[in-house]
């Protein structure tokens, strides 16, 4: 139980009819789970609104509710108006479990790509130099032993609040997190200031009704996380980063390749071996060390970078960084598989246009054989990303094998002829096979030596949504079964 007042502290309010003396039970931003004696907090949803909900919440026993527009409300309901409901949200979450991000130090990532890398390069890093770590991102929320699926990239402010509690009362020192432009704009991560905040990059993407109206809009947004951190570590080699920490109230530190950068890598050098790609290079600046890493291409170098600079300020000893990034694997981001000694293949995430050629270029320049692509394109979504990818993939790869991935409510073979409009456009070869585990079995039985071969769109995901329904669905499981049926087939 908590006094209402409490909960309000921080928080321009007015008190629109009750009293703020008033206790509270629970902390609700969901009607359907109104109790006796809570706090019900109306948000707009894309769905539903809760302002249309103030006299059930009432009748259902609510001591108070939180609104941001003018309701009608019953005699006896404690009403609090304040300008935006979810940041109202936010502040009176990190009240309830009594600001646990203050018993953290909190680091948090935003930018277009690399976030979840990152993410879990500075996890390994800081477990191994003997901190206990909590994680909040797109795959999953890890606090201790226990991982938790996620369904946002950033939890709502509550959600976010409930974690930190949690990481904080089971020792945990500190959190990294991924942050959302969505995130920031939804204000789920307010009511509480970053030891730590990380840009990685910015390009156009989340733009659209339901996400952001433009690209300025998006690097506001992203911008948000500079006046609510300590220490601000931004890409210098990003064309947009001014603009991004544009009225920062933090300390800015930079990283990249440009000889302006505080901390910048120098001498970066491919590594490559028959089921094998790498990176190395030296890091000259804030910190003066070799880097060596088991996972290809100049992102990983970014990645790590941004790395090395969060850990520099937990005095991580560079001996500890360079055996953490060495060992750091994250499940679905260019994670290899070894099949075999002639050729690689790797699972990776990459499910929109930019990505995939972000992806194959970076393959490219390791001059395999043949680069093979194996990829599809989910059901219900823009068909424009069909055309994208399949042209991706048809100028890039030298083989293209175009499957399913999540058709939802679509017909799988509709979605791959849509791929093929923008193949069409290219002079790539490809198969097309829409069973996802026989493209894969193609992909294994044909590679030759010398072949990279990518597995994307999928990462991390272990299920095939299919008409509402989620089948269980994992890479790594599929491969291992037609590498079984294949030696079978050879006895």
């Amino acid at each position: 139980m908590e006094k209402l007042g409490r909960l309000l502290e921080g928080l321009d309010y007015t008190l629109v009819q009750g009293t703020k003396e008033v206790e509270i039970t629970s902390l609700v931003y969901d009607s359907r789970r109104v109790v006796e004696g809570c706090l019900f907090v109306c948000i707009k949803g894309a769905v539903a609104d809760g302002h249309a909900f103030v006299e059930e919440a009432a009748q259902r026993g609510a001591a108070a509710v939180m609104v941001q527009d003018g309701v009608k409300a019953p005699e006896g309901l404690t009403v609090i108006h304040v300008e935006d409901t979810r940041y109202g949200l936010a502040v009176a979450s990190a009240a309830w479990f009594h600001h646990p991000a203050e018993e953290l130090r909190v680091i948090g990532v935003t930018g277009t790509k690399g976030k979840t890398t990152t993410t879990y390069m500075v996890k390994s890093i800081l477990e191994h130099a003997g901190y206990k770590v909590g994680l909040i991102g797109t795959i999953e929320a890890v606090i201790g032993d226990k991982a938790i699926p996620a369904n946002n990239t950033t939890p709502e402010s509550y959600i976010v609040q409930d974690y930190f509690r949690r990481m904080a009362d089971s020792g945990c020192q500190c959190v990294v997190m991924e942050v959302s432009s969505q995130g920031l704009m939804m204000h789920r991560t307010a009511g509480f200031v970053f030891d730590i905040g990380i840009f990685t990059n910015i390009e156009p993407d989340h733009i659209g009704p339901n996400e952001h109206s433009s690209f300025e809009e998006y690097m506001a947004c992203k911008g948000m996380l500079f006046r609510q951190c300590r220490v601000g570590i931004v890409n210098r080699d990003d064309r947009h980063w001014e603009q991004v920490v544009a009225g920062h109230t933090c300390s800015i530190e930079t990283f990249g390749f440009s000889e302006e950068a505080d901390l910048r890598a120098v001498d970066a050098q491919l590594l490559k071996r028959p089921g094998y790609l790498g990176v190395s290079y030296h890091a000259k600046g804030l910190v003066d060390m070799d880097v060596e890493l088991d996972v290809p291409g100049k992102f990983s170098i970014y990645n790590s970078l941004t790395a090395i600079a969060i850990c520099r300020h937990f005095q991580v000893a560079p001996e500890d960084i360079w055996q953490s990034l060495k060992a750091a694997k994250v499940k679905g981001r260019i994670e290899m598989v070894k099949v075999s000694d002639d050729f690689t293949l790797m699972i990776d995430y990459a499910h929109n246009s930019m990505s995939l050629e972000s992806l194959l270029a970076t393959l490219k320049e390791y001059k395999p054989a043949r680069l093979v692509c194996l990829f599809g394109c989910g059901g219900n979504r823009s068909r424009l990303r069909r055309y994208e990818m399949g042209e991706v993939s048809g100028r890039l790869a030298d083989l293209s094998i175009i499957t399913s991935d999540n058709p939802r409510f679509e017909d799988p073979q509709a979605i791959l002829d849509d791929i093929k409009v923008g193949m069409a456009k290219t002079d790539g070869e490809y198969v097309e096979i829409i069973d996802r585990k026989e493209a894969i079995k193609y992909a294994i039985s044909h590679g030759q030596p010398g072949d990279v071969i990518v597995l994307a769109g999928k990462g991390h995901e272990d299920y095939q949504e299919i008409k509402g329904k989620k089948y269980p669905m994992d890479e790594r499981v599929l491969i291992q079964e037609v590498l079984s049926e294949l030696a079978q087939g050879s006895r």
